[in-house]
């Protein structure tokens, strides 16, 4: 799938990676770019970018977009949230309902209402921005890893249901990215524009999977000899945790 003359549109378009995808995307060529966001005076002022709004967890702004934004062969679900909460030690359990929502759900709609319009404009391709943790649970944010882990699900079977239309469908996994939504942690962060131009590669290479920065790549690989071991690692730092507030 080749970037330069397509028509895209970002979900998150504003800021954090969103506004580094909407960059990247206008100089490898891109002919227009839909950067959505809830509120488009948001969206910095660019040549061949067209803000939009678009809450992902609102069905009647999803449906405006598909019938808006008919000329689109590639769709970047980026739009996400994280509250960094446990499962069971949060207060009550609504950042695990508002990640659902928008992590899944508002994923879930986005593609939904898009598909046809990919298969309308010969296939292309839908890009889901996922995460490392789809694959892990880490427990001081579970209910982010829930959301993530859920979103990947989704992202295979929507590859199933939509291979034979030719939609490339692309699964993006990544650590910490430099961005307001990590701006709390020490980290390590890989920056917006490296992850940016890391997918942009992958959605012209074809690849289904794109492990975007180190922590992914080391992550997967040590999940495949033994997710056992990743889980006891897990089980560790949840317990040091929980004896340092004792």
């Amino acid at each position: 799938m080749k970037i330069k003359g397509a028509t895209v549109l970002v979900t998150g378009g504003n800021r954090g990676l969103g506004q580094a995808l909407v960059q990247a995307l206008r100089q490898a060529g891109a002919a227009k770019i839909y950067a959505a966001a809830r509120d488009p005076a948001s969206v910095p002022p660019a040549e061949r970018v067209e803000p939009i709004a678009l809450d992902v967890t609102s069905p009647s702004q999803v449906a405006a977009a598909a019938a808006t934004c008919r000329d689109v062969n590639i769709l970047i679900n980026n739009a996400g949230i994280a509250s960094f909460t446990p499962a069971l030690g949060a207060p009550t359990i609504e950042n695990a309902r508002r990640e659902m929502e928008t992590n899944y759900f508002g994923t879930l709609s986005m593609c939904r209402a898009f598909a046809p319009t990919l298969k309308e404009n010969g296939g292309g391709a839908l890009v889901n921005i996922l995460s490392v943790v789809s694959w892990f649970s880490a427990p001081m944010q579970a209910t982010y890893c829930a959301s993530k882990a859920a979103e990947w699900s989704l992202t295979k079977a929507v590859r199933f249901e939509l291979r034979a239309q030719g939609t490339l469908v692309v699964g993006v996994y990544a650590g910490y990215i430099d961005t307001g939504m990590t701006a709390g942690l020490t980290a390590a962060k890989s920056s917006p524009e490296t992850i940016a131009s890391t997918v942009l590669d992958g959605i012209e290479n074809g690849n289904e999977d794109v492990l975007a920065d180190e922590r992914a790549r080391n992550v997967n690989a040590e999940l495949r000899k033994d997710d056992r071991a990743f889980d006891a690692s897990m089980q560790k730092l949840w317990d040091e945790t929980q004896r340092s507030k004792g």
